[in-house]
């Protein structure tokens, strides 16, 4: 008989920014504090020229802004069974860093350009020593991606920006070959592009819209795993497993109600369809399955509030839809579904160049079951959680 195993290439989807699966919109800035909200309108620093490139026309002569961060929670993995007397792997999440940095610069009046540095992308699970560790035990994604990127003020109230983004990508697989660990690894480049557009709808309101390319990473990684009570069977994971990271566009407003409060939110849609399924080969024949995702859209509301001089306090809620048409079905390695940010933060105002901010946010996610006549469970009530601080600085 067949054994629906699911396929390895959905490793890491978690890419760009950050929306549903896991494509995080947290880079240690103060996009965290706010869930998102805004991210396309706001441009208050220099990580702008990831959010929205023409917001660094808004930005000050030179400004450089940099943060790190930390990601972590309880993805738990239970199984329905247990297969050869071993137990479910429990909690798959590892404790991920990351880190950014951006500057950007005013070339003239109406032209200004920035670099980034960034590592949004990447995620590490850990099965352990589970039923199912000889197709996967442990698998961690690592990037960082180099973005130059240019606007252009067309008037005072209009501005477009354009970004390229070259990314770097590590995959890391470990599984169980009779008896022993044995480990993989594979790099790759890939790119993708961002254009972004910035209003001042009124002197209390502007708009801000992006559209970012997909992006591909292919990793080459001997994909066969085979079972000792299955000897004439191989499940072969596709030899060129594609990471991907769909295209996006992204709307978002923001209006200052007086000189203390401000109010943002966002509208974003994800064009998961276009990856439809993932597909595993059995003894040279593919085991088709239906297209099983589904685009995704994304909404968050946030609040700023400055008591002060020094002080700006950030709070946020946001929504990102299941790239799943069910939850019944999913990818044993992309554990996703509905979810829902929450989070706040702080920045204070060091001198009148520099400034300091720390976020938190917590991140529930829909549960989920993985069908499979062998390793068929469910991921039960998973959660994340974001730490990070940031640090700006204009010259």
């Amino acid at each position: 008989m067949k054994k629906n195993i699911i396929l390895l290439s959905g490793i890491l989807f978690s890419a760009f920014g950050h929306a549903s699966a896991l494509y995080f919109y947290e880079v240690g800035t103060e996009d965290t504090a706010l869930a998102g909200a805004g991210q396309a309108a706001r441009a208050q620093d220099a990580s702008t020229l990831l959010t929205n490139p023409a917001g660094m026309t808004r930005l000050p002569d030179h400004m450089i802004t940099g943060g790190g961060q930390a990601m972590g929670g309880d993805i738990p993995y239970t199984l329905n069974n247990s297969v050869d007397g071993r137990q479910s792997p429990g909690n798959v999440m590892t404790l991920f860093p990351n880190a950014s940095m951006f500057y950007t610069q005013r070339l003239s009046d109406t032209v200004s350009a920035g670099l980034g540095l960034y590592g949004n992308y990447g995620l590490g699970i850990d099965f352990g020593n589970w039923a199912g560790d000889r197709l996967i035990k442990q698998s961690t994604m690592v990037a960082m991606t180099l973005s130059p990127g240019v606007a252009w003020k067309l008037s005072d109230k209009v501005s477009v920006g354009a970004a390229a983004g070259l990314n770097y990508g590590f995959l890391s697989l470990k599984r169980n070959v009779d008896g022993h660990d044995e480990k993989q690894n594979d790099h790759d480049w890939a790119m993708n592009y961002r254009l972004g557009l910035l209003m001042d709808l009124t002197d209390q309101t502007r708009a801000g819209l992006t559209w970012t390319s997909k992006t591909d990473y292919h990793f080459n990684i001997d994909g066969t795993a085979r079972f000792p009570n299955l000897p004439n069977i191989g499940y072969d994971l596709p030899i060129s497993a594609q990471v991907r990271a769909p295209q996006q566009i992204m709307f978002s407003l923001v209006h200052d109600v007086n000189r203390r409060w401000s109010v943002m939110g966002d509208l974003g849609w994800q064009d998961w369809s276009q990856f439809g399924s993932p597909q595993i080969t059995i003894n040279g024949h593919p085991d088709e399955r239906a297209n099983r995702l589904k685009d995704t859209w994304h909404t968050a509301l946030g609040v700023q509030y400055r008591p002060d001089e020094q002080w700006r306090i950030n709070a946020g809620v946001a929504f990102d839809s299941s790239p799943y048409k069910t939850q019944s079905d999913v990818a044993l390695s992309l554990p996703t579904g509905d979810e829902w940010r929450f989070a706040t933060g702080a920045q204070y105002q060091i001198t009148p160049a520099s400034n300091i901010g720390v976020a938190i946010e917590y991140l529930h996610m829909q549960s989920s079951r993985v069908k499979s006549d062998i390793y068929a469970g469910e991921y039960k009530k998973p959660w994340l959680w974001f730490a990070s601080v940031n640090y700006s600085y204009q010259f």
